[in-house]
């Protein structure tokens, strides 16, 4: 039975620099240019007109589902994947342990990181434990590294958040929550300052050089997500393999097979060899694999360009070569995708919406663009398609729509 497997290499597209080149350019990723010239190469517009380039709407559309028609928000998705049942008048909403610099008024202090120095996940739950008394009436849940979320049960939509990661460097005060709940919103950030001060955890961290969490930002609110199953949407039966709470929680609202891997990061640093292990084992199960990779939209984040081609090619060698070479040896067809969901630009450090490159190689059919893979070669195949869900579907024969 043909297996079918995507790379999605979060934030990978970048804009050229000053030399006209861009980190998938820079990198040494052998198999994704190998695989490009064989495969089939062009442009993709996964950010639907009106919405935000978020990795919420752009790995929606990089699994076959349409955001526009079925998005209902950030924090629900990665709400399911930590567990928590959600009712269709509950409210959710993501909560960044974030680090931000000092100031006599808050909201003169500057957004200095939107991870809090990638904290632990063990030191973050132990700070997230320490501020559920200021949230209640909400449910403040832990979840992984700097990510978590809050519930208000019966809430209301109508509340107006920023990212934290779309305003590193930036005062706060132009960007605190407004609208509905946008007083509670500020006003638990605000008391979120005092009790992590001078808590043992950011003692430890600051002594050591790291960076402390000096706050928690919400943002991302949303409500029960959605979405069609998988299978009998696309007949394919699917395993997604994340350290992302958003994309896990995507798979499971769609049905799918979620696999956790604990020492999986979301980082450049991240476990791949428990990534790809994982995967290889849930093709005995599955007909289809998709392996979300973080590294690239972090450093991207970060504004660290080295680090970016780094995460590339730590994606091509760890991951998606082996797996290309266990499909070969298994002597069953298959095929490839690899794309990002967004761009994540190092000179802007945020995502942005333009097209992104994606590739396709099938073992069963000779695509040959004779390219290798990269923003400019995509584009000048004149290959595009206009809705993220042509990868899948072409990636799946769905419809011959070259």
């Amino acid at each position: 039975m043909k297996k079918f497997l995507t790379v999605l290499c979060d934030g990978m597209a970048d804009r050229d620099d000053a030399n006209g080149r861009t980190p998938m350019d820079e990198a040494n990723k052998p198999t994704m240019d190998m695989l490009c010239k064989a495969g089939l190469t062009g442009l993709v517009k996964t950010v639907p007109n009106g919405m935000k380039a978020g990795s919420d709407v752009c790995n929606l559309a990089a699994l076959g589902y349409d955001p526009s028609v079925c998005y209902t928000g950030r924090s629900p998705l990665e709400a399911l994947s930590m567990g928590i049942e959600l009712g269709a008048s509950d409210v959710t909403y993501r909560v960044n342990l974030v680090t931000l610099s000092d100031a006599d008024r808050f909201e003169d202090r500057e957004m200095l990181d939107y991870s809090a120095g990638e904290i632990t996940t063990d030191e973050a739950r132990r700070l997230i434990s320490s501020l559920g008394g200021i949230f209640a009436p909400l449910e403040l849940h832990a979840g992984i590294s700097y990510r978590h979320a809050a519930v208000m049960r019966g809430g209301a939509l109508g509340t107006e958040f920023t990212p934290p990661h779309d305003i590193l460097g930036k005062k706060i005060g132009g960007y605190l929550p407004r609208g509905k709940f946008g007083e509670l919103f500020t006003s638990l950030a605000e008391r979120s300052v005092d009790v992590l001060r001078n808590h043992p955890i950011n003692v430890a961290r600051v002594a050591k050089g790291s960076r402390p969490a000096t706050a928690v930002w919400a943002w991302g609110e949303g409500t029960k997500p959605r979405l069609d199953d998988f299978f009998a949407k696309f007949g394919k039966k699917a395993t997604v393999i994340s350290a992302v709470d958003l994309v896990k929680g995507i798979g499971k609202a769609g049905g799918m097979n979620v696999v956790d891997i604990p020492t999986a990061t979301g980082t450049v640093d991240t476990d791949y060899d428990a990534k790809r292990i994982a995967a290889q084992k849930a093709f005995d199960i599955c007909d289809y694999v998709f392996v979300h990779l973080e590294g690239p939209d972090e450093c991207g984040h970060q504004g660290d360009r080295a680090g970016k081609t780094l995460a590339i090619q730590r994606i091509d060698e760890l991951i998606l070569a082996p797996l290309y070479n266990a499909l070969v040896s298994s002597g069953e067809p298959f095929a490839i995708s690899v794309m990002p969901d967004h761009a994540t630009p190092v000179s802007v450090r945020t995502h942005t919406p333009e097209p992104i490159p994606f590739m396709i190689y099938d073992s069963e059919k000779d695509y040959a663009s004779g390219v290798p893979f990269s923003e400019k070669h995509a584009k000048s195949t004149g290959v595009f398609f206009e809705r993220g869900a042509h990868v899948i579907e072409t990636l799946f024969s769905v419809e011959n729509r070259i």
